[in-house]
C-alpha cells in the first residue's frame, strides 16, 4: 500500500532488521522516544512484536523510512483486544507523512483482527509524535507523572489510545 508520503508500506520482516534497528537506535539517541537505552537484537524484537501488526515504510529504492509494530499488553484474556505500539521514522524522512502512513496500516490491521484498543506512551516533549497520533484518531487519556527515570531525570509519559469504532 502506498501513502501520501510516497512511501510503500509493507509487512516488516527480517529483511528489514538492520535498518529497523538503526532507526530505533536513532530514536533512542535523540532522547525523547523511549526509556530504552539500546535497541534489542532482531531476535528479541521479532519475539516481542505481533507478526500481523508490524510494518515498514520503504522508499522507491527499498530503504526503510520508518516502522510501526505492536505488542500485546497482557496475556489475560480480558485484554486480548488491546495492544501497545511504537512508531519510529528515520530522522531524514520526518515531516513527509511516513508516520501517518504507518499508523494507518496499523489501524487497518488491528481492526481486521478485532483489536479494539491501540495505545502508546509518549514523552510530552515529543510533540511531533503527539500531533501525528492525534491526526490518526488517538486521544490523550492522561499523563503518568514521574513514571520512570531516563538519563537521571524523572520523565512523564502521555498515554494515548485509539478505540476502534469498527470493533464492538
Amino acid at each position: 500500500m502506498s501513502g501520501a508520503s510516497g512511501a510503500v508500506v509493507v509487512p516488516l520482516t527480517a529483511e528489514h532488521a538492520e535498518q529497523v534497528l538503526a532507526i530505533y537506535r536513532a530514536g533512542i539517541d535523540e532522547g525523547d522516544a523511549t526509556f530504552e537505552t539500546g535497541p534489542p537484537t532482531w531476535e528479541e524484537f521479532d519475539a516481542a512484536k505481533l507478526p500481523g501488526h508490524r510494518f515498514a515504510a520503504l522508499d522507491e529504492a527499498g530503504a526503510v523510512l520508518g516502522w510501526v509494530a505492536a505488542s500485546r499488553v497482557s496475556d489475560r484474556c480480558a485484554y486480548a483486544g488491546v495492544v501497545e505500539h511504537s512508531v519510529y521514522v528515520h530522522p531524514a524522512a520526518r515531516g513527509r507523512g511516513v508516520a501517518s502512513a504507518l499508523l494507518g496500516a496499523l489501524v487497518d490491521s488491528t481492526e481486521r483482527a478485532g483489536i479494539w484498543t491501540v495505545q502508546s506512551g509518549i514523552f510530552p516533549e515529543n510533540t511531533a509524535s503527539l500531533a501525528v497520533h492525534r491526526r490518526a484518531g488517538f486521544r490523550v487519556i492522561g499523563t503518568r507523572e514521574r513514571i520512570g527515570r531516563h538519563r537521571d531525570v524523572w520523565r512523564d509519559v502521555v498515554l494515548v489510545e485509539r478505540r476502534s469504532p469498527a470493533v464492538t
